[in-house]
């Protein structure tokens, strides 16, 4: 094989490379800021994947624990409790927001304060068992905002 072919073979492999971490993308991800002492709060995003897949696992340094949660209504009043995913439908936009699937940041390590940026890694699974790890960098937003943006 010359040399020509080597180097488009190489391109070809890191085209591919790349478009196989593209899967899934992230956006408008933010953190509520916290008070001093305050040991929790939550991480909210946008996740598309281009395939089916499945939220399995989230991490922060910022956080001793992190996990995933969903608050609902049962008998009349709003529970929160940890799952162990959230399914990712191809091609559609998931929501991780307040009051519905969320990140929990458990046993904080420090205070995050508006404006700064908090790293949060998650773990995606495609239906062929094939795990994508991806780095998301969540803006610390006020402790009152309720919504994104």
């Amino acid at each position: 094989m010359n040399t020509f072919n080597k180097i488009m073979m190489a391109l070809a492999a890191s085209a591919l490379a790349i478009s196989a971490q593209a899967q899934v993308t992230v956006s408008e991800a933010w953190v509520r800021a916290t008070v001093s002492q305050q040991k929790a709060t939550g991480a909210f995003m946008q996740i598309k994947s281009v395939k089916d897949a499945r939220l399995l696992e989230v991490r922060s340094p910022v956080a001793g624990v992190a996990e995933i949660h969903k608050m609902e209504m049962a008998d009349n009043m709003m529970k929160m409790r940890a799952v162990d995913g959230v399914d990712l439908p191809a091609g559609k936009m998931v929501e991780l927001k307040p009051g519905a699937y969320h990140v929990m940041l458990l046993d904080l390590k420090a205070q995050v304060k508006e404006g700064d940026v908090v790293p949060v890694t998650l773990v995606v699974e495609g239906k062929d068992k094939k795990r994508e790890t991806i780095q998301v960098k969540a803006i610390v937003k006020p402790l009152n905002q309720a919504t994104q943006q």
